[in-house]
């Protein structure tokens, strides 16, 4: 794992968990109860920060750049609070906001989309580029959400599934792309 100009910060006794597959590109800070998975993908200027609760990556999934994780604490309620969860072979887009939510396995989260507390990206579901899928809805599988606030468009044709997951297998090579080029 590359580790130049990155932030790795324990806090309230707990410490992030990076798998040494991981590419962790420069400019990120990861703090607290992170757990990043084999071949996850963090992206250039990304935080990823857990200190209330955690945030998990599964593998294969990517975090594009300057893109926000957060989780939520415990609240009315909410005793569990909201971790983050992000399942394997997801991928988030550019400059995303991704709070206290769950993306299942190869869920789609396009570019500057928000996706907060309680919400869900189900497998195989995309938000579209801009979108703000707000407290506790659901992107169904196979589903298109957009706008702000998100809502239903329309069902997702099968060569638009498949071409999220060439997505994330595009992101998977670049990764070992980038971490070769940056070692000097």
């Amino acid at each position: 794992m590359n580790r130049q100009d990155v932030t790795i910060l324990s806090i309230n006794g707990k410490s992030p968990q990076i798998d040494e597959s991981a590419f962790i590109a420069s400019g990120c800070r990861i703090i607290g109860d992170v757990r990043i998975g084999p071949e996850a993908s963090i992206w250039y200027n990304c935080v990823i920060r857990a200190e209330v609760n955690y945030v998990e990556i599964g593998a294969r999934s990517n975090i594009q750049d300057g893109s926000v994780v957060h989780c939520d604490g415990p609240a009315p309620g909410a005793p569990g609070g909201f971790p983050t969860i992000i399942g394997e072979d997801a991928l988030i887009g550019h400059n995303c906001m991704i709070h206290g939510c769950i993306i299942q396995d190869r869920g789609f989260v396009g570019l500057s989309a928000t996706v907060m507390n309680g919400a869900v990206v189900e497998s195989g579901g995309m938000l579209a580029a801009g979108a703000m899928l707000t407290q506790g809805k659901i992107v169904a599988a196979g589903q298109l959400w957009a706008g702000s606030p998100a809502r239903f468009v329309r069902d997702l044709s099968s060569e638009e599934i498949t071409g999220m997951q060439l997505g994330v297998r595009h992101y998977t090579e670049n990764a070992k792309a980038h971490r070769a080029a940056l070692k000097f």
